[in-house]
């Protein structure tokens, strides 16, 4: 044990693979802080009586875990006095949540019913403490671990993308951007594990700094998430979750490899985690390798690979007391940007070598795992300590954070690594949050949030300038079940202040003290503040109707691009001008849904409109004679400008697993949104870059067992997905192009393979994107708007073809 111990630290220390662990927010107040008698209890099947081992029993708002053993019996020795939110969950089985106060020292009994719905679904986002999904009226999905596991993708947000209402803007293979209902960039706010990351989320070629392979969940808000988070939650939230905590006396880890046929993609990824008397601390590392992708149409897409390698973990103590872990996430990734210039007679892609020459690129162009330019770096860095006390009838969450994005652009063929662009984001982040005791059933908690962060030019070009930003919130939120309805609301405060500095350029584009060059940036301070605020309720009729409707009020302050920006903004071909005298966008959204669960037939209905004050949009600067102004570069001018704008829309599901067939799943969502602005003239009236209708169908069968076999948990599904034709959009100024329809066959195989104990020796996924090999382009592709093919006539580069992708997952246990 002592070597084991040893090993651990220095795998530690010199690996530096902690991982970020924000803590849940507790759901319940306590009593006292003193630990209390072990709560223990027992799972069973409620039809049979027969127990069940192997069930999952968590505490997600104290971050502790257990597995029942052998006889369906689990223990937890150390939790605190109070009323804690608890989940048990066991594949094939109905997830049940209870509210347990564990100072009355009773046993549990735990009866599950087989059934394949997502009743008891707890979720830790968009509330101030975990919630049954039922129970909230906030609009949310959830993608598991085995959903992830099931999915071949290239990226984080790629692997939770064709949940219904959730889209991507994408550039290549490595570049994926969430969208929420039609909005995206800085209106989208991205956690990791309950974190928010700051990157430069402004940018279209910015894709999200997160390691696929550390999440094991994601929750997705759909709708505005200012209330806990502050400005940017426009659209809603995204938290990457990390696998939960190891139960007190195990360690354990995992070795996950994946490959990938279409662009060679290699993905490997390192486990090990433990708790021991309640120090406890997860690392992780992983890699990724990628070369060109492929399509039918363009072939080989010249300068598509990327490259990764990240890591990230925990350390920290689990007590009676609470908890506290000093956490830790670097995520690194290297990629080739695509230009998608063409030879004009065989229709190939263009590069420009060392001496500034034009190259047709040919055979030994795609070989490999090399990177041309231009390309991006972009180096993540977050330490932070994520803190969780009981303090008497209280409990106090503190979380503190440092983050570092370096964002470096190399764009000059003659000098490899030479840097264009150069951002340096530093970011000090921090969120207090108490929870009162429970008064008169009100569960109601205030807070602060807010960050500072600074930013400085360190490449040859500017694109925007230095500043510095404060931002904070105050904040609180409640709740109260009557009955069977259940209500939740709040209300939060903002202010933000950005002081942004000026530049003054020589004729070689030099800076220089102020008043002897050409002006770049004006500096300029602007101030925000604003109200937000949400109140809903959920009302379940029964155990299978349940009607929910929510009202809320967002807030986004404009981000540095929209106020401040000057230059050739690569990510959309346009040169861009910011307007310092922006208003920030406030938004009123109406939510409503209806559900009915039972244990063969689910379906679902979330409808929104969303009005929107003061949208911020790019408008173009037209010249004296009425044509498009250009720069002296050649491009487009445009300016950022304000409106008032509507998107409506929703999402319907309707799953089927019929009796006696419970082993057979047909799954359909369908989603869509209609997004305007007001009072535009023909071909402006349309919001650009809203994703198109979306139907999606699965068939999947799932076996717990196969006979006496070695197989467990065996699926195999079929995945129909229809994206329709998008002709809502903004074409004026050639903003956008219209986007044909497309239907995309996808299908997965896999099982774990188990010992003569039930112990898994591994897990292994297949699955096949794009079986027929379908040339297409996604309305939201960047990509979509390079240059014509001069051979074929086709315009821009097309999406990724046919790929099959295999993944081992292999458990590791130590004594």
């Amino acid at each position: 044990m002592p070597r084991l111990l040893l090993s651990t630290s220095l795998l530690l220390l010199t690996g530096g693979t902690f991982a970020q662990t924000a803590p849940t927010t507790p759901a319940r107040s306590t009593r006292t802080a003193t630990a209390v008698a072990p709560v223990t209890g027992r799972v069973a099947d409620a039809a049979t009586g027969e127990t069940l081992p192997g069930a999952t029993v968590v505490f997600p708002d104290l971050r502790q875990a257990t597995t029942t053993d052998a006889s369906g019996n689990f223990c937890f020795a150390n939790l605190p006095k109070g009323r804690f939110l608890v989940q048990v969950r066991f594949l094939g089985y109905t997830t049940v949540v209870r509210t347990v106060d564990t100072s009355l020292g009773q046993p549990l009994e735990v009866a599950l019913t087989p059934a394949a719905t997502e009743i008891g679904q707890v979720v830790v986002t968009g509330v101030s403490a975990s919630t049954e999904m039922r129970r909230s009226p906030i609009p949310t999905s959830v993608v598991d671990q085995t959903r992830l596991r099931q999915t071949a993708a290239t990226n984080a947000i790629d692997a939770i993308a064709h949940t219904p209402g959730l889209n991507q803007i994408t550039t290549g293979a490595a570049i994926s951007k969430p969208v929420i209902r039609g909005l995206s960039s800085n209106r989208v706010i991205t956690l990791n594990n309950g974190a928010k990351q700051e990157g430069q989320q402004w940018g279209d070629e910015h894709g999200i700094e997160i390691d696929e392979f550390s999440i094991d969940r994601a929750e997705i808000i759909k709708g505005p998430g200012s209330l806990l988070y502050g400005s940017d939650g426009l659209a809603g939230v995204i938290n990457f979750l990390p696998p939960e905590p190891v139960e007190d006396g195990r360690i354990l880890g995992s070795v996950t490899g994946n490959y990938q046929t279409n662009n060679y993609q290699q993905g490997y990824s390192v486990m090990n985690a433990g708790n021991l008397n309640g120090f406890n601390w997860m690392a992780r590392g992983s890699g990724k390798v990628a070369a060109d992708y492929r399509n039918r149409y363009d072939g080989r897409v010249y300068n598509s690979g990327f490259r990764e390698l990240n890591a990230s973990g925990y350390v920290g103590l689990n007590k009676s007391w609470g908890y506290s872990h000093l956490t830790f996430n670097s995520f690194n990734q290297i990629l080739g940007l695509i230009e998608g210039e063409r030879d004009s007679l065989s229709g190939q892609f263009l590069r420009t070598n060392s001496l500034g020459e034009t190259q047709v690129v040919t055979g030994r162009g795609f070989s490999g795992y090399g990177l041309d330019v231009p390309r991006q770096q972009i180096n993540h860095l977050r330490i932070g300590t994520d803190n969780n006390f009981i303090l008497g009838q209280h409990r106090l969450t503190l979380n503190v954070g440092w983050q570092q994005n370096l964002r470096r652009e190399f764009g000059n063929p003659m000098d490899y690594y030479e840097r264009s662009l150069f951002f340096q984001l530093r970011t000090v982040d921090y969120a207090l949050r108490w929870f009162l005791p429970e008064m008169n059933g009100w569960n109601t908690t205030v807070g602060v949030s807010g960050m500072q962060q600074e930013n400085q030019n360190k490449g040859v070009e500017f694109l925007i300038p230095a500043y510095r930003l404060w931002d904070g919130g105050v904040f609180g939120v409640t709740k109260k079940s009557f009955g069977k309805l259940d209500l939740s609301g709040g209300l939060r405060y903002d202010l933000r202040r950005i002081n942004a500095d000026a530049l003054y350029l020589d004729a070689d584009e030099q800076p220089v003290p102020a008043g002897q060059g050409e002006e770049k940036f004006s500096g300029f301070r602007s101030t925000f503040r604003n109200v937000s605020g949400s109140v809903g309720g959920a009302y379940n009729f029964s155990d299978k109707w349940l009607i929910k409707a929510n009202v809320a009020r967002g807030f986004r302050a404009p981000n540095i691009a929209e106020l401040g920006s000057n230059g050739i903004h690569e990510g959309t071909t346009r040169y861009e001008i910011g307007e310092p005298n922006l208003r920030p966008e406030t938004s009123f959204q109406l939510d409503a849904g209806l559900a009915f669960t039972s244990d063969h037939v689910s379906f679902s209905a979330d409808v929104f409109r969303n009005r929107i004050s003061n949208y911020i949009f790019p408008r173009r600067i037209a010249a004296a004679n009425g044509t498009d102004s250009l720069s002296t570069e050649g491009d487009r001018v445009f300016r950022y400008g304000q409106g008032d704008a509507r998107l409506a829309g929703g999402e319907v599901s309707v799953d089927l697993h019929p009796h006696p067939l419970d082993w057979l799943h047909f799954e359909n969502s369908f989603s869509m949104v209609r997004a305007i602005e007001y009072d535009q003239p023909e071909g402006q009236e349309y919001l650009p870059f809203i994703p198109a209708d979306r139907l999606q169908s699965e068939l999947r069968v799932n076996f717990r067992k196969v006979g006496n076999s070695r197989l467990h948990n065996l699926y195999a599904r079929t995945t129909v997905e229809h994206n329709f034709a998008q002709n809502r959009i903004f074409s004026a100024f050639d903003t956008e192009t219209r986007t044909p329809s497309y239907t995309l066959v996808n299908a997965g195989l896999g099982t774990d393979i188990v010992t003569s104990t039930d112990r898994t020796l591994f897990s292994m996924y297949l699955a096949v994107n794009n079986i027929f090999d379908v040339g297409y382009q996604n309305h939201l592709s960047r990509l979509k708007y390079t240059a014509v093919n001069p051979v074929t006539g086709r315009a821009g580069v097309f999406n990724m073809g046919r790929t099959m992708s295999i993944k081992l997952v292999v458990p590791v246990r130590f004594k």
